[in-house]
């Protein structure tokens, strides 16, 4: 097995940003989720509710960020080093640092409502909750509840043989269920949500724990480049993959120490574990 594609998201809930490789630090893949939106009691926008969110490109600088969007103008935005202090709601990280007023103002343009972006600064502040598989000593950026999440070509493609049995025209991209790594494998041999069982995995050099399934949620049933809301893949996953009244795709790990990954890198499974209950 090999690593087909490598993402990050600069901002939580914006674009994807692909890239050909990362670093990994134990808090997930560097430039990954370290800006977010909130509003103006600190809340946490996402995407689910404001779909405009998706609008949004952002780009690591060395400086800082490169904020695009339609309509808009260019934006960078230095890294708030020693800035502002805001109260957020993070779980288990109460503050951030204010991304300044031009973030701000930019970021309310183009959602239409009165928000503003925080820089996390620290991603040793935020811990893996135990009830997500964390551990004492691990950490994670400002991603839902673990440091990075993969998937397989093989469970989007049972999925997508799901999907048209109802509908052929409605084929979900791995991109919806916006993963930082996609493994693939050169015969074919790979099988669909085989990754539910890697109890712990090394891409490259760098070897990574599992922690939990990801459940999913809304977010997936919209299209990043219409905005087109529908019922795909919840409906089939409902079907197919529900448990616990939640729905099941890709894995989340947590690395057990810092290196690179890069597409192409080899993907081994060193340990397995049973599998969940249905």
């Amino acid at each position: 097995m090999h690593v087909a594609s490598l993402a990050v998201y600069p901002v939580k809930s914006t674009r994807a940003l692909p890239v050909s490789t990362a670093t990994v630090h134990p808090h997930g893949l560097e430039h990954d989720r370290r800006w977010a939106v909130v509003d103006h009691a600190g809340a946490v926008i996402t995407a689910r509710t404001r779909d405009r969110m998706l609008r949004i490109s952002a780009a690591p600088t060395a400086t800082g960020l490169h904020l695009s969007a339609p309509d808009m103008p260019d934006l960078h935005v230095p890294f708030p080093v020693g800035g502002a202090v805001v109260p957020v709601g993070v779980s288990r990280m109460p503050e951030a640092r204010y991304g300044g007023d031009d973030a701000a103002a930019w970021c309310s343009r183009v959602l239409g409502e009165p928000v503003r972006l925080i820089w996390q600064d620290d991603p040793r502040a935020r811990s893996v909750a135990p009830e997500h598989g964390g551990r004492d000593g691990d950490h994670v950026s400002l991603a839902d509840t673990g440091p990075l999440l993969l998937a397989s070509t093989a469970s989007v493609a049972r999925l997508n043989e799901w999907i048209a049995e109802t509908d052929p025209d409605a084929a979900i991209p791995v991109g919806r269920f916006r993963p930082n790594v996609v493994v693939d494998d050169a015969d074919g041999k790979l099988e669909a949500f085989d990754e539910d069982r890697w109890a712990r995995v090394r891409i490259g050099s760098v070897t990574y724990r599992f922690t939990e399934q990801c459940d999913r949620c809304v977010l997936t049933t919209i299209d990043p480049d219409t905005l087109a809301h529908g019922k795909e893949p919840l409906r089939t996953l409902a079907r197919h993959r529900k448990r616990a009244g939640k729905t099941w795709f890709a894995i989340r790990l947590v690395p057990e120490h810092s290196g690179t990954i890069t597409l192409g890198d080899r993907v081994d499974v060193l340990e397995r574990q049973s599998p969940a209950p249905e």
